[in-house]
């Protein structure tokens, strides 16, 4: 039994693990994509990924599941899941190797307010004026980062943007396929496509990774994948995803210091007050989905550990 001063406890054990991933792991896994994109081909990076991806689920749902792990009943919707996860990857990476890792962060974070736009005619979902209103001050906050037709626009947004688009396509099937398919299934399907594409194509773009820091960010790629789909499901399984879902924008937080440190990158004015909208409309429309529909908040928190876990 768990008395209550530990259960007073485990909330704030499960904003640690989001806050670890967020403002560790996950931003020094995008400066480890950054990195290496500059000097080794996008096939590469992303076959790397795809088979760690694919050993770190096997390690941790397997023992549970055996080979019921790969058994599906809707295949079609997992590839077409599967390729849309690709689209969104390979667009994220490239833009990602052309503007600031914070500029890029703060523009996917548009993600969640496209799934709510996108529930609407794939899900059937019924979205409320005030969280219609919340979508549309999100995206004003992506057009203030993004400022088309200014100057400093670059058009490298336009790819992290797309990326959220198909990333969030990618997660309204997934939430259509979570009636079909236990979770971590499709945790192990999401990264077909790519391991199959890439496991084709890298003998024709392999370089072997030149001097020790190159071998072991490649390692890290893997290291830090697997730690943060470990502390992901740490964090949702010791508190409410209303009250640890929050915490994942304190990406902005680690990605300006790694970017800072390892790029040179700082976030200018507009970039700051867009991405302050966008969390703020963020928040907001998480807080009135929890608010609205309590009733499947189990369900929820496991398709969204599953959103979360498959994203890296």
């Amino acid at each position: 039994m768990i008395d209550a001063a530990e259960r007073r406890q485990i909330p704030f054990r499960g904003i640690l693990y989001m806050l670890a991933t967020a403002v560790v792991v996950f931003p020094l896994l995008n400066a480890s994509v950054k990195y290496l994109a500059a000097d080794y081909s996008l096939v590469q990076i992303i076959w790397v990924r795809s088979v760690v991806h694919l050993l770190w689920m096997v390690v941790l749902f397997m023992p549970g599941m055996g080979l019921r792990l790969f058994a599906t009943r809707r295949l079609k919707l997992q590839l077409v899941r599967s390729l849309l996860q690709l689209i969104a990857l390979v667009t994220f990476v490239v833009g990602l190797v052309y503007i600031p890792m914070t500029t890029a962060t703060a523009i996917f974070f548009t993600g969640p307010l496209m799934v709510v736009a996108l529930a609407v005619p794939f899900l059937g979902e019924r979205v409320g004026i005030r969280r219609w209103l919340a979508v549309l001050v999100g995206f004003l906050g992506a057009l203030i980062i993004i400022r088309p037709g200014a100057d400093g626009m670059h058009w490298a947004s336009l790819l992290i943007l797309a990326s959220a688009f198909f990333y969030a396509l990618y997660q309204v099937l997934t939430r259509r396929v979570a009636d079909h398919d236990d979770f971590r299934v499709s945790a192990v399907y999401t990264i077909l496509i790519a391991l199959v594409v890439s496991t084709v194509a890298v003998p024709f773009y392999w370089e072997t990774p030149i001097g020790w820091l190159d071998w072991l960010i490649f390692i890290g790629l893997g290291v830090l994948g697997g730690l943060g789909h470990l502390f992901v499901i740490q964090a949702y399984a010791h508190a409410q995803a209303s009250i640890v879902g929050p915490f994942d924008y304190g990406q902005l937080l680690g990605v300006t210091i790694i970017g800072y440190l390892v790029f040179a990158e700082f976030p200018g004015l507009w970039t700051w007050i867009g991405a302050a909208v966008i969390i703020v409309s963020g928040i907001y429309v998480a807080r009135r989905f929890v608010a609205i529909e309590p009733g499947n908040g189990l369900a929820r928190v496991r398709d969204d550990i599953a959103h979360r876990i498959v994203r890296r």
